[in-house]
């Protein structure tokens, strides 16, 4: 056999590398067999859907399909705002709650208005109001003969209407952000049934003053269903100065000692009346307004409440897919880089600029409120796949895939994937909407060696698609995609 030149061979090596590689990511996509198997079962037609699978360490895919079509990935978009906000902001970032006096404080009586600023925090509840307003007394404060003046103005105003989503207004998870958000502005309700069969008791935790718990529960035999609240409606309607809110149908008594969280108040109402209720139990007097306002430049600071850090923070968001702390850290990367009042507009600006300074490109991205509950938000596997990579190689890698729910073991990943190989060796971001399923992560592999993986399913079956995305997974692991 007659062997080309030295020169010749070193510059077709280079040129069949090329080709090689070319070739690669030319070539026919197909969807691993279980994936198909599972889709074709659910309903879900390969068109439908967007995968990919690749090493941490490879600049291709092992796996690919639909990679670069934008998809719908509801709540796995907190990957996009968690990521961003620990590299924008550090780990160790907190937000700040404080108390002003407007007035003079003399003998534990402020002649003026007391001022709560809030900061954004996504985790200012009960105990942690509670605490500053201990602080308060603490200080000497004891009677406020001014008003309470809540400053909200770290974040605008942008007419949030908790229906628009999905007509479900009293749900926490479509509580809007708030500068000042207490508690997610949202009450639990204690549903105690009654030994002789009687109408069954109902709670509400804090017992607000302007809310009038109207139980019209009547209780009901059988065992107790996994969807045990099907058959409860809770009305809110508007009563003069109260909020009255209706419970209708039945409770089991099977059912024992359940909870459910409701949102019922505007924020203003809501921190107004928990400031009452709670200052009166500090044995603290307060008769005057509630209002909106801001500190004059006189004011002197006497409290501040510190959230947890971000890297905390991040966990929530991630492992129990909080859907309200997600849009407080989203509005604060927008106060962050161009001061406040944030609006969406800002963070969304705020993101594709450190996208950008990433060289991520994402010219597909749509991201509207951060944290993926939205009907708008577009993204692509491949994108998704990009940012996993650059958070693998990101210093705060640890923090970043701590936050991600562990299969079979915690958050919203904890009663999947058991029995399975991939079970404790998957940290993956899971989210669904109505015709929305979808899953990205990372899997160790059977080898040891870190898998990106991403699924996406957009269609009206795509909730049945949870079967495919869990394939997906599990032949990750093996390494058969």
């Amino acid at each position: 056999m007659i062997r080309p030149p030295a020169i010749i061979r070193h510059c077709l090596l280079p040129a069949l590398l090329l080709f090689a590689t070319a070739a690669a990511a030319q070539s026919p996509e197909r969807l691993p067999a279980p994936v198909a198997s599972a889709l074709k079962a659910a309903g879900v037609p390969p068109a439908a859907v967007a995968l990919l699978v690749q090493d941490v360490d490879s600049r291709l895919p092992r796996t690919s399909f639909n990679a670069g079509q934008p998809m719908n990935p509801a709540s796995v978009m907190k990957l996009v705002t968690t990521f961003a906000g620990l590299e924008l902001l550090g780990p160790a970032y907190t937000w700040k709650t404080e108390a002003w006096a407007a007035g003079p404080l003399k003998d534990g009586v402020l002649e003026g208005d007391l001022v709560l600023k809030g900061g954004g925090d996504p985790k200012l509840g009960l105990e942690q109001f509670w605490l500053l307003l201990r602080q308060l007394r603490e200080k000497g404060l004891r009677e406020i003969r001014g008003d309470l003046l809540l400053d909200r103005g770290y974040f605008a105003a942008e007419g949030h209407d908790p229906a628009r989503f999905d007509n479900a207004p009293l749900r926490p998870y479509n509580v809007g952000p708030d500068a000042l958000l207490v508690n997610f502005k949202s009450i639990r309700l204690d549903f105690l049934p009654d030994a002789e069969g009687k109408r069954p008791a109902v709670h509400g935790e804090p017992a607000l003053p302007q809310i009038d718990l109207v139980n019209l529960l009547k209780p009901a035999g059988g065992p107790c269903p996994a969807a045990w609240h099907e058959d409860l409606r809770m009305d809110a309607v508007a009563a003069g100065a109260t909020t009255r809110l209706i419970l209708t149908g039945s409770y089991p008594h099977a059912c024992g000692e359940r909870s459910r969280h409701v949102a019922v108040l505007d924020p203003v109402d809501y921190a107004g009346d928990l400031f009452r209720l709670l200052w009166r139990e500090l044995d603290g007097r307060f008769d005057g307004a509630v209002r909106e306002g801001s500190a004059p430049a006189a004011a002197r600071l006497l409290a501040r409440a510190e959230s947890p850090t971000l890297a905390e923070v991040v966990r929530d968001i991630n492992k129990l897919s909080n859907n309200v702390m997600a849009r407080q850290l989203f509005l604060t990367l927008g106060a962050e880089a161009a001061g406040p009042p944030a609006r969406a507009a800002e963070a969304v600006g705020a993101i594709r600029a450190w996208l950008a300074r990433r060289e991520l490109r994402m010219p597909e991205l749509a991201i509207e409120n951060g944290a993926g509950l939205s009907r708008s938000d577009r993204i692509s596997a491949e994108s998704l796949g990009r940012l996993l990579q650059a958070a693998w190689e990101s210093p705060l890698m640890p923090e970043f895939i701590a936050s991600l729910p562990l299969a079979g073991i915690d958050g919203t990943m904890r009663k999947r994937m058991n029995g399975s190989g991939a079970a404790g060796r998957a940290h993956v971001k899971t989210g669904y909407l109505e015709g929305v399923r979808a899953l990205a992560g990372y899997v160790l592999d059977r080898r040891g060696r870190q898998v990106i993986v991403v699924f996406m399913a957009n269609h009206p079956n795509a909730l049945a698609a949870k079967a495919a995305a869990d394939a997906l997974l599990e032949c990750a692991y093996e390494r058969n995609c």
